[in-house]
């Protein structure tokens, strides 16, 4: 076999890998996206782990659809291959982070807690690689916040992330000082933050942020006035349902 020939079948094979890699990617995103999440992980968890190093975007899939079905420890796992391959890119380290977290919240507190401190410093480290990641400085805002003081909880920090949120999103700002200071039962700037998010969002999200700030607070009848008035403006099913639901 001459040397020609040789290299023509070599580069055969490598684009075949490559064709084939794409296809399977396709497939399988167009599965998630269609939230058929058990056949996005048949598809990819056969893939070599040398498929990784060339497409780490099936290896972020496989993990996306591994926490949509709760997998955690898989997700955790794939995560965890995308960190150390690329400890630059910060989505990984939120998405890492995030799936620790979520891990914690599902075995006793004394195996949450290193859980938690991991999801921190991956949010940590997501926070300082891009100074425009919205999602995990809302991790951060809630992880400061859900920590005693003993093991790094701290209301301080957790402004401090609700104020670079808000230089980013003016609503996702007063959402999370809204849900900070609900935290430390401070109802009154919580209530003033979350109408804040109503007034200049005006989502439904908001709405309903702001209706069970009221229903927590044993204020029904505030909490009706705030959906009604939300599905009035939107026409959003979910506020509908929830007003079906604590009306009598």
């Amino acid at each position: 076999m001459n040397c020609r020939l040789l290299g023509f079948i070599i580069f055969t094979l490598c684009f075949s890998h490559i064709i084939f890699s794409q296809n399977k990617f396709d497939e399988a995103q167009a599965y998630f996206e269609s939230e058929k999440y058990d056949s996005v992980i048949l598809i990819l968890k056969p893939m070599s782990e040398s498929t990784v190093h060339s497409t780490p975007e099936l290896t972020e899939l496989l993990g996306d659809a591994y926490s949509h079905t709760k997998a955690w420890d898989s997700a955790i796992t794939q995560y965890d291959i995308l960190v150390n391959l690329y400890p630059e890119v910060a989505n990984y380290h939120y998405k890492y982070g995030g799936a620790l977290a979520m891990k914690a919240l599902t075995v006793n507190k004394l195996m949450a807690v290193p859980l938690i401190l991991e999801a921190k410093s991956e949010c940590i480290q997501a926070a300082e690689l891009d100074s425009n990641h919205i999602e995990t400085r809302w991790a951060l805002v809630k992880i400061y916040m859900e920590l005693p003081g003993l093991l790094g909880g701290s209301t301080s920090k957790a402004i401090t992330y609700a104020n670079q949120l808000e230089s980013l999103s003016k609503v996702d700002g007063y959402l999370a000082k809204g849900y900070l200071y609900d935290k430390a039962n401070d109802f009154k700037q919580a209530e003033q933050f979350y109408k804040q998010a109503v007034d200049i969002g005006g989502s439904k999200t908001c709405y309903m942020t702001l209706a069970e700030f009221y229903l927590n607070r044993d204020q029904k009848d505030k909490a009706i006035t705030v959906l009604r008035t939300g599905y009035v403006r939107l026409r959003a099913e979910e506020l509908q349902q929830k007003l079906d639901e604590i009306t009598p």
